[in-house]
């Protein structure tokens, strides 16, 4: 007499649990990147490159810039694992490669003691972040997606960006008191420890995202034999049109790079201090963690395009009344035009992109297709703060060049949302191109 077996149990949908996870990883990494941000405008030109002068500071936003170029490869090798051996295991992986960087950054030593090599070692700690974030965003936000009710998609994966503003809060408060330091104990010691510290961070959200379970949806593709062996290739035949329409997006995202880096370099220009231009970001994002929920609920009610390019669309309105407040002695209305532009602009299109993107692909190759559309998007956020550099923005009146880049960028990510259909309606095992011949054609690729 042979045994029948028992069904097995339908795999379950953790929303809250998916969210808290990709939230607590998000805040890591990002406390990691933006850390580096933070240190490339006020500190890295003064120890890693050999002269205070304006060449130094674009040298340091150049390598600022280094981690965009590492992402694009990052996000075809981890899309390419996030999609053959499930989210959770690629995510588990980014999140240790981005602590052990962001910890060996704190251990460099300087130009003035090994020369130009301390740049280079600097450069490949970005590399390593670079990698690192790669998957990290389209990772989290895939698996919090999968995760979630379909009603509700867009709010539970709001928590995945609403992450990265935590760790940009938490890197700059850090920074707050060691910026204080005289020059001396700044410039030498002080610097380091918030990079030394990101350990600490890194072994919390370890063990919060160690718990959490494969998504269902994942794991009945796995089950059913529609895992793409190749996830690339049907990608690029099926569903290319939504990973242009991905990177034109995601320009959106310099909009963050001008204001959390490039602002700091530009408020020190016009005589605005470096703890005020740093309490701005932080003011800023801890209304972003308030309203960017609220915003993914809304995109539940009316639909991701039009929150999304709402977003844009005030970014690059509000983006040079804050820049020209800078230069004005009244720092509460630079305050409110900060919170404006990032928490209520912004902050828009920064919850929902993580629903509008994911929910363009299907799931043999949504990882891959967020991650590599994401990356080669965010180019143009990684070198935002050098190009606009060179152009003068970081002068006195330079605001005016800050304020043309910001509003193109805008443009192009609000034409191409337009380009795009609305998925709030569509159950998620619909999302993408799905029909039977097309997931035929994945396992065979």
């Amino acid at each position: 007499m042979t045994a029948t077996s028992q069904p097995q149990a339908a795999p379950q949908r953790t929303p809250k649990r998916a969210a808290l996870a990709s939230f607590m990883g998000s805040a890591v990494e990002y406390y990691d990147f933006f850390l580096f941000g933070t240190a490339a405008a006020l500190i890295f030109p003064h120890v890693f490159f050999p002269s205070d002068s304006q060449a130094s500071l674009v040298m340091s936003f150049a390598t600022f810039g280094f981690a965009y170029i590492a992402r694009p490869v990052g996000a075809v090798i981890l899309g390419h694992f996030g999609d053959r051996i499930g989210r959770q295991r690629v995510l588990m992986f980014t999140l240790v490669m981005m602590g052990v960087s962001t910890f060996i950054i704190g251990c460099l030593p300087t130009f003035d003691t090994i020369g130009w090599l301390a740049p280079g070692l600097l450069v490949i700690c970005r590399l390593m972040q670079g990698l690192s974030a790669a998957g990290e965003q389209a990772g989290a936000s895939s698996l919090t997606l999968e995760h979630s009710p379909d009603n509700q998609r867009s709010f539970f994966t709001s928590w995945t960006l609403t992450g990265t503003q935590g760790g940009l809060i938490l890197a700059s408060l850090i920074m707050i008191p060691f910026m204080a330091l005289p020059d001396d104990a700044k410039y030498s010691w002080g610097w380091r420890v918030p990079f030394w510290l990101s350990a600490v961070v890194v072994v919390v959200a370890y063990f919060i995202r160690r718990q959490l379970h494969e998504t269902p949806q994942f794991t009945e593709a796995k089950e059913a034999g529609t895992i793409a062996k190749m996830p690339l290739i049907p990608l690029m035949r099926y569903e290319w049109r939504a990973v242009v329409r991905v990177i034109l997006c995601a320009f959106i995202a310099a909009v963050s790079t001008v204001f959390a880096n490039l602002a700091l370099a530009y408020g020190d220009e016009v005589g605005l201090d470096s703890d005020i231009t740093l309490w701005l970001v932080v003011v800023a994002n801890v209304f972003a963690l308030l309203t960017q929920p609220l915003f993914g609920k809304l995109a539940d009610r009316i639909g991701r395009k039009p929150v999304f390019i709402y977003g844009a669309a005030s970014s690059a309105v509000l983006m040079p009344f804050y820049m020209l407040s800078m230069s004005q002695d009244n720092h509460l209305i630079t305050f409110a035009l900060a919170v404006a532009t990032f928490s209520f602009g912004y902050a828009a299109a920064n919850a929902v992109w993580p629903s509008f993107y994911g929910e363009m692909f299907s799931t043999p190759v949504r990882f891959s297709g967020m991650a590599i559309g994401t990356q080669l998007g965010f180019l143009m956020a990684g070198f935002a703060p050098s190009i606009v550099t060179a152009l003068g923005g970081v002068r006195e009146g330079g605001w005016v060049v800050i304020s043309i880049f910001t509003a193109v960028v805008c443009l192009i990510a609000a034409g191409a949302a337009l380009t795009a259909r609305e998925t709030k309606d569509v159950p998620t095992a619909q999302l993408g191109r799905t029909s039977p011949e097309e997931l035929k054609e994945l396992i065979l690729n």
